[in-house]
C-alpha cells in the first residue's frame, strides 16, 4: 500500500530495531552502508557514508530492509516486473485518466510550486494538466489559481522558445533563465558534489536544472513538478524505432524502468534538492505505472508508415479536438534530449572545456587509473577526476 516518493527509517525504540524502505521506483534517493564495527548507515547522499563505512552501496528502489532478519525485501511487486509480455487493449481514455490522476494527486501541497516546462510533449503535458485542474484545489485558495512555469536555456535555444509557446497557449506565469556554457561550466564540481555521478549525460542535463533551481528557491517556491519517466514508460528515446518486436520493446521499457534511479530520476531529485526545492514526476505514479504498462507493447512500437512516431499511444491520448490539451504540433513535437533542449552548443562546449584538462597521454593511461567504469572520452575523464576527488572511496566499495 505504500505509495507517493519516499526514503524513511523507522525505529523500534523498544528493542532498537528498525526498517528501511524506499519508494517503489527510486525517485527519492537512498543509501546504505556497514562500517567495520558492525554499525549500519543510512544516508541519502553519498557523502554521509564515504568517509564512515568500509562498505556501501545503493539502497534498492521497492525495497525493505529490516534489522531483525539482516536483509532486503522488496515490497513492490507488479505485474511488468517479471517482463511478462502484457496484452490489455490500448484505451487512450484510460490512459488519460490514469494521467491525469497522477497530475491531480501531486496539487496536494502547501507551499508555492509551479511546474518545469521545456516545451516537449511531457513537461507541456504535466503543465496543461496542471494547469486545468489547478482553480479547484486548495493550493490555488492559497496561492492562486495561474499557474507559474519555468525554462531554462541557452540564448535562442530550443526548449526556450516552445517552452515560451506552451506558457502562452495555457497562459501560466512564466519564468525563463538564461545561462551561458560558461555559467554552466563554472557550475560542474559543484554538479558533480551533489549529484554524486560520474555520468556524462547525467551530468549533462543535471547543470542546467541545477541552475534553474537555484533561481527557482530564489523566488520562493519549494516544489515543482516535472516529467520524469514518460521515455523509459513509453519508448521514447529514437533508438527504439529499432525494436525488432513488441517483445523486446517491452523488455527494453522494463529495464529503462528499472534504471530510472540511477539516472533521470537522480539528477531530478539531486539537481532540485540541492537548493531546497521538490521535484514531484506524476508520470512514475504507482497507479500511473500500471495502467501504462499493461498496455500491449504492439501499440507503443514506433511505425511511421502508420503516422506513429515515439510515445504515440501517450500523444493520441491526449489528441481532442474538443478541448485541447496543447497545440499539435506540440502534442506531436520530437523528442530532443534535455541536455540538447537547452542549446545545442552546450555539449560542444563541455567537450572542448574537458580537452583543456585532460590529454592524450591521460586517456593512454586510464585503464590503469580508472580499472573500474574505465572512462573512454576526455570529457567522461574530466567528470570523473572531479567526482574521484569528492568520492575517493566509492570504486572500491
Amino acid at each position: 500500500m505504500l505509495d507517493g516518493m519516499f526514503s524513511f527509517v523507522l525505529l523500534d525504540t523498544r528493542d532498537n530495531s528498525f526498517i528501511v524502505a524506499r519508494d517503489a521506483v527510486g525517485i527519492t534517493s537512498l543509501y546504505i552502508g556497514w562500517g567495520l564495527d558492525g554499525s549500519i548507515w543510512i544516508s541519502s547522499e553519498l557523502k554521509g557514508l564515504n568517509d564512515d563505512c568500509e562498505h556501501f552501496q545503493c539502497f534498492p528502489p521497492g525495497h525493505l530492509y529490516s534489522s531483525k532478519n539482516g536483509g532486503f525485501r522488496r515490497w513492490y511487486n507488479p505485474i511488468w516486473f517479471s517482463e511478462a509480455i502484457p496484452s490489455s487493449p490500448y484505451d487512450p481514455l484510460v490512459l488519460r485518466r490514469a494521467f491525469e490522476n497522477a497530475v491531480i494527486k501531486r496539487l496536494m501541497t502547501d507551499v508555492p510550486f509551479g511546474v518545469l516546462l521545456s516545451g516537449g510533449l511531457d513537461s507541456s503535458l504535466v503543465a496543461s494538466i496542471t494547469a486545468r485542474h489547478l482553480a479547484g484545489t486548495k493550493a490555488a485558495k492559497q496561492w492562486g489559481s495561474q499557474l507559474h512555469s519555468f525554462c531554462v536555456g541557452l540564448e535562442g535555444s530550443p526548449d526556450l522558445k516552445a517552452a515560451r509557446e506552451v506558457a502562452d497557449y495555457l497562459g501560466t506565469v512564466h519564468h525563463e533563465f538564461h545561462f551561458t556554457v560558461q555559467d554552466g561550466i563554472d557550475a560542474i564540481e559543484d554538479v558533480i558534489y551533489h549529484i554524486e555521478t560520474y555520468d556524462v549525460t547525467t551530468i549533462r542535463a543535471s547543470t542546467p536544472m541545477f541552475l534553474m533551481s537555484r533561481k527557482i528557491k530564489a523566488l520562493g517556491v519549494k516544489m515543482v513538478i516535472s516529467g520524469e519517466g514518460s521515455d523509459e514508460i513509453f519508448g521514447g528515446y529514437l533508438y527504439f524505432h529499432k525494436a525488432p518486436n513488441k517483445e523486446e520493446f517491452h523488455r527494453e521499457t522494463c529495464h529503462k524502468i528499472k534504471a530510472l534511479h540511477q539516472y533521470d530520476c537522480l539528477r531530478a531529485n539531486k539537481s532540485t534538492s540541492a537548493w531546497g526545492l521538490e521535484a514531484r514526476v506524476p508520470f512514475l505514479d504507482k497507479d500511473f505505472i500500471n495502467v501504462a504498462m499493461a498496455i500491449d507493447p504492439q501499440w507503443k512500437m514506433i511505425r511511421p508508415e502508420e503516422g506513429r512516431i515515439e510515445k504515440w499511444v501517450l500523444r493520441k491520448a491526449f489528441d481532442d479536438e474538443d478541448h485541447p490539451y496543447l497545440p499539435k504540433h506540440i502534442l506531436y513535437r520530437q523528442k530532443e534530449q534535455f541536455s540538447d533542449g537547452v542549446g545545442y552548443s552546450w555539449i560542444d562546449g563541455l567537450k572542448a572545456h574537458a580537452a583543456l584538462h585532460v590529454t592524450d597521454k591521460m586517456m593512454q593511461n586510464a585503464e590503469f587509473i580508472f580499472p573500474h567504469n574505465t572512462p573512454n572520452t576526455k570529457e567522461a575523464y574530466y567528470y570523473r577526476m572531479i567526482f574521484e576527488r569528492f568520492f575517493p572511496q566509492c570504486d572500491r566499495s
